[in-house]
């Protein structure tokens, strides 16, 4: 087998005049796409070794939400809070088994300019979706992109 990170962005958010950026929290809407993220991941079979999130409320929040369908507790990482870029993954990733799955939950741009900087492939990763990469090869292999609506209709299961 091979190490899979997937990344998952987190739900909606207070609109950014709400308060300062760090602490904006999720809506409602943003709650239940995390909920959904994290039963879809669990109706999909996938076990995962470790998860980390940024430290950012809205990202916390939804590593929370959707780790607790997946039995396991977020690690706060603070690279995932802004710039986190391909060779962060990488070096994430080098302290994994051979075999690890990997969930980590932060933001847009830097998770889709990881799978690009990883892949070679451009994604749009929208508010409660997920990407996930195998990372045998180089260039590593998208192998799943979900939206939240996707997600929603997988936790339903």
């Amino acid at each position: 087998m091979a190490q899979q990170l997937w990344l998952l962005r987190h739900g909606e958010a207070e609109p950014h005049d709400t308060r300062p950026d760090p602490e904006r929290r999720l809506t409602p809407r943003g709650e239940r796409q995390a909920i959904a993220a994290g039963r879809a991941l669990r109706a999909l079979g996938v076990e995962f070794t470790a998860a980390f999130t940024s430290p950012r409320v809205r990202a916390a929040d939804t590593a929370r939400l959707a780790c607790e369908s997946l039995g396991i507790e977020p690690v706060v990482h603070e690279p995932l809070s802004g710039d986190f870029e391909a060779d962060d993954a990488h070096a994430l990733m080098a302290g994994q088994d051979a075999d690890a799955r990997v969930l980590v939950v932060g933001h847009e741009p830097d998770f889709s300019e990881v799978v690009l900087g990883l892949t070679g492939g451009r994604i749009d990763l929208k508010k409660g979706g997920v990407a996930a990469v195998r990372l045998d090869d180089a260039p590593a292999e998208l192998i799943v992109l979900l939206r939240p609506r996707e997600l929603e209709s997988l936790s339903e299961r």
